[in-house]
């Protein structure tokens, strides 16, 4: 019998295109392999919408906030439907940026100096000495990122805005110069690390990751030997210490400048990272011999529940 497998995508996030984007490749790489496949974009009636259907698998192309934070793997726990990714604890702790650096940092995982503020402190006064970067905690894809340069003599004051639409709490870190690095972890395996260098500008945000053209990458990453096998264990470390199952993307910044101080941390790991075109981990299983068909029929064969 085929199995049925929902591709949920969409939702109501501010990563809503980013996952439609996701959620189409997949459903049709899916369908290219004999699964049946229904495309589903998330509404608040999506427990409803579940029941109805009854697939045999829920592939969670969602990208942000209900998608990524433990929101969506709750209610699939809940109406016992076996899906992708990780579950319910390690998606809300990945997504909450400054929890998982505690996590992360008690495992041996090292991250940037920080501490979070509100978007109104972070206005008024810099928080931190400049440079610094300012994130909100629970939101991806570069959303709502600010660089405050050294030579910025005042505090950002876009964050002011009454339309400001990424939450009032910002995790503020020291800004670490140098490469911007991804080690993707598959199952218990860490592939192959990516080099991101965005094709203009300093600063990899959204159009650098999502535009055709917007970065280049070059994979595998020129770095020495040992700080190559140091991400990918600091990588699979993280992906561990935070619980995720399936795959998972951890990002790096790395000061190799002939002047910098050689400093390693970990930003972030993504529990949902991008399934598009342009997208890091398919590059990364493709480098491993993985077709983006095969990925994606992987992470539907290791879907569970309780996750």
């Amino acid at each position: 019998m085929t199995q049925h497998v929902a591709v949920l995508m969409g939702g109501w996030s501010a990563e809503r295109d980013v996952s439609l984007a996701s959620g189409t490749a997949c459903a049709g790489a899916l369908e290219t392999r004999g699964y049946r496949v229904t495309r589903v974009d998330v509404g608040r009636d999506i427990a409803a919408v579940l029941e109805r259907l009854k697939p045999d698998v829920a592939f969670n192309a969602l990208h942000g906030r209900v998608g990524e934070d433990g929101t969506i793997q709750g209610i699939l726990e809940v109406v016992r439907i076996p899906y992708t990714h990780s579950g319910v604890l390690a998606s809300a702790l990945a997504m909450n940026k400054d929890r998982a650096k505690v996590v992360m940092s008690a495992a041996g995982v090292p991250v940037a100096h920080g501490r979070v503020v509100t978007r109104h402190e972070a206005a008024e006064r810099h928080v931190l000495p400049p440079p610094y970067v300012l994130k909100p905690v629970n939101e991806g894809s570069s959303f709502g990122v600010i660089i405050v340069r050294e030579d910025r003599s005042h505090p950002p004051q876009e964050l002011l805005r009454p339309d400001w639409p990424h939450g009032d709490l910002l995790l503020a870190e020291q800004y670490v110069a140098g490469r911007e690095l991804t080690c993707a972890v598959m199952g218990d395996k860490a592939l192959d690390i990516i080099d991101i260098r965005p094709a203009t500008g300093a600063f990899y945000d959204y159009d650098a990751k999502y535009a055709e053209g917007g970065s280049i990458h070059v994979l595998p990453a020129e770095i020495k030997p040992n700080i190559y096998q140091q991400v990918q264990q600091l990588a699979l470390t993280a992906h561990q210490a935070l619980g995720c199952r399936g795959v998972s993307r951890a990002d790096f910044r790395y000061d190799d400048r002939p002047d910098g101080r050689g400093e390693l941390v970990c930003l972030e790991v993504n529990t949902q990272p991008g399934m598009t075109a342009t997208s890091l981990v398919p590059e990364a299983a493709a480098h491993a011999g993985y077709s983006f068909g095969e990925l994606v029929e992987w992470m539907v064969k290791d879907a569970s529940c309780d996750r």
